[in-house]
């Protein structure tokens, strides 16, 4: 094939080289015999590079261009399945993040919450302390005040029987009474 290609490329050159034999030509004269012999060796050529040459190169560009194109369209797909994905992880994050902020708010009011039930507990207690400190004091004084009220009528009592005792003139009981006020103050003191 390649032989009969080169066969038909060389044969304008040959014809022409027959022809200009022996005269010499006006360079601006057509040649007709040459112009056919060019116009068929371009008409074969033409045939054979379309059928071997151009049709394989087509189909290859061709080819070529469909798996760009492919590569192309993946790389969108890809491009896209990876916003979307990059989108899903961000809405995740989102949404953990506002949980984690719940939680913290939620652990907030219940450690305030906490906070207040035991700051309530304890002015409980505190007033109940204070009110049995009080029944306490109360129950101390009255118990003092009635152990008062017993010595009284004991010495008013113990007075008395002394003056009815002696039953002296009035001077004289008088004397009597303060001297034992006297004698039972100084025993309470020491």
């Amino acid at each position: 094939m390649l032989r009969s290609f080169a066969v038909l490329a060389f044969s304008p050159a040959l014809a022409m080289a027959q022809e200009s034999g022996g005269g010499t030509r006006p360079f601006m004269q057509p040649d007709t015999g040459l112009i056919i012999w060019t116009l068929i060796i371009f008409a074969v050529l033409m045939v054979v590079l379309t059928r071997y040459a151009f049709g394989p190169l087509t189909k290859a560009v061709r080819a070529r261009e469909e798996s760009l194109q492919q590569a192309i369209d993946a790389a969108k797909a890809d491009r896209e399945a990876a916003a979307k994905l990059l989108a899903e992880h961000q809405a995740q994050i989102e949404s953990a993040r506002g949980e984690a902020q719940k939680l913290i708010a939620d652990g907030r009011s219940v450690a305030e919450k906490m906070r207040g039930d035991l700051l309530e507990h304890t002015r409980r207690e505190q007033q109940e302390m204070l009110e049995r400190a009080r029944r306490e004091i109360e129950s101390e004084k009255e118990r003092a005040i009635a152990e008062l009220r017993r010595e009284a009528v004991d010495l008013a009592l113990a007075g008395a029987s002394k003056v009815i005792e002696q039953n002296l003139e009035s001077a004289k009981n008088r004397q009597l009474v303060e001297s034992f006020l006297s004698s039972i103050g100084s025993v309470k003191v020491s």
